[in-house]
C-alpha cells in the first residue's frame, strides 16, 4: 500500500482574520504528481503553503510524512521552490554557489561540502539544463533559468517529495521544457511532486492528478481537466507573470 505523503483534514486558513480556505481535504501519496489548478485568488498557493506550515492553519489538521506537522523535523525530505522569488536576490553568487545551498538541510551548516554534495549539486544542475552556466553569476540568468536554478537547488538536497509554486508562470518555451525533464526524471526516481499551476503546458502529460481549488474549496479532484478558452490554443505560450495571491512576506523558508 501507497503511504500518504502529505495529509490535510479540514483544513481552514486564512489571513487577518479573513478565510481563504474553508474546511479542505488533501492527500498525497508516494509517487504521485498532483497539479493543484485555480483562478488567481483562489487559494491554491494558500493550500501548499499551509501544507508546509508556512502559514497556519486555524482548523483541522496537517501531516508530512506520517507525522503531525508541528512535530516534523525532517525538513531535508522536502524540496520547496516558491512563487517567483528571484535566484540572485542581489547577492553575487554563482549558478553552482546557490544550488549548493540546496544541500545544506541535509548536511548541515558546519560540514563542510564532500564529493557526495558535490555529485548531487553537478547532477542536479544537469537536470535542469544549467550545467554550462555552473560559473556564471546567477544575475546573468534570464528569468526562466533562474527558475531553474531554484529547481536545481531544492533537487540537489534530494528531496522524496518535491512542491513548487507556479513554476512555469512567466518564462520561457525552453525553461518549460526543462522543468518538465527534471519533473519526469524526479517522478521516475520515486519522487512525489505537489505542484501549484493556471495552467499545464508541458508538465500536463506528468501529472497524474488535478486539484481544481475554487472559492475557497476543492471543487474537483481527479483527473486533469481541458483547457478552454485561449489557454486551449496549441500556439498559447503561457509566459505572462500573476500577480502574488497572498500577502507578501508570508514565505520563510525550510
Amino acid at each position: 500500500m501507497t503511504s500518504p505523503v502529505i495529509e490535510i483534514a479540514h483544513a481552514t486558513v486564512g489571513y487577518d482574520g479573513r478565510p481563504v480556505l474553508r474546511d479542505v481535504s488533501l492527500t498525497v501519496t508516494a509517487g504521485e504528481v498532483v497539479a493543484v489548478l485555480g483562478a488567481n485568488g483562489s487559494g491554491k498557493s494558500t493550500l501548499v503553503r499551509a501544507a508546509l506550515g508556512l502559514v497556519p492553519v486555524g482548523a483541522g489538521s496537517v501531516a508530512l510524512f506520517g507525522t503531525p506537522q508541528r512535530r516534523f523535523r525532517q525538513w531535508h525530505r522536502i524540496g520547496y521552490v516558491p512563487q517567483r522569488l528571484g535566484a540572485g536576490s542581489g547577492v553575487p553568487a554563482t549558478v553552482r554557489e546557490v544550488v549548493a545551498s540546496g544541500r545544506l538541510a541535509r548536511r548541515g551548516v558546519l560540514r563542510p561540502a564532500g564529493r557526495a554534495d558535490r555529485e548531487a549539486v553537478a547532477a542536479a544542475l544537469d537536470a535542469v539544463g544549467l550545467a554550462d552556466r555552473a560559473g556564471d553569476p546567477v544575475s546573468t540568468l534570464s528569468g526562466g533559468q533562474q527558475q531553474r536554478t531554484l529547481i536545481a537547488r531544492a533537487l540537489a538536497g534530494g528531496p522524496e517529495l518535491l512542491v513548487l509554486d507556479e513554476p512555469t508562470a512567466g518564462v520561457d518555451a525552453a525553461s518549460q521544457e526543462a522543468f518538465a525533464g527534471a519533473l519526469r526524471s524526479f517522478r521516475d526516481g520515486g519522487g512525489t511532486v505537489l505542484l501549484v499551476a493556471h495552467e499545464l503546458g508541458p508538465l500536463r502529460p506528468l501529472i497524474s492528478r488535478a486539484v481544481v481549488v475554487h472559492q475557497g474549496g476543492i471543487a474537483h479532484d481527479g483527473a486533469v481537466p481541458e483547457p478552454a478558452g485561449h489557454h486551449a490554443d496549441p500556439d498559447h505560450e503561457h509566459v505572462h507573470p500573476h500577480c502574488d495571491e497572498e500577502p507578501a512576506g508570508l514565505w520563510t523558508g525550510i
